[in-house]
């Protein structure tokens, strides 16, 4: 059963969303010295406009591996998603341990005040530890 199952806590492990070739993109960057394997991510959005709720389709992203101190493509994301949460659902093994851990990008959160540099990318971007 789920309640049986360990899950340590998620560290050094990022997703980040950047302007790349000017389309906004969901990126995971593993800064582990570990390679991440099985890697599934879960994106969704979800909130409400003008008093009515909106939600995107939930969609499934296979990875496969991510090498240590590698990024990995997750999904483009439309800047008319940026006024709802966007939540990122990554779950990986290292070895033979699960790891699971949610990322939230809260509504207006994606914008240019929130920027920092991201050494990976080497760019700016928003990066959610």
């Amino acid at each position: 059963m789920k309640k049986d199952i360990l899950f340590p806590l998620v560290e050094n492990v990022h997703v980040a969303i950047a302007l790349i070739d000017g389309q906004w993109q969901a990126l995971l960057i593993n800064r582990k010295a570990d390679p991440l394997t099985q890697v599934m991510v879960t994106s969704r959005g979800y909130g409400e406009k003008e008093d009515k709720k909106q939600e995107t389709s939930l969609l499934r992203h296979s990875i496969g591996t991510v090498d240590a101190s590698a990024i990995a493509h997750i999904e483009p994301l439309d800047p008319g998603v940026f006024h709802l949460t966007n939540e990122y659902w990554v779950s990986f093994y290292i070895g033979h341990q699960v790891f699971d851990k949610k990322y939230i990008f809260f509504p207006e959160s994606i914008n240019d005040k929130n920027l920092c540099y991201i050494k990976e990318l080497k760019q700016k971007g928003i990066l959610h530890s």
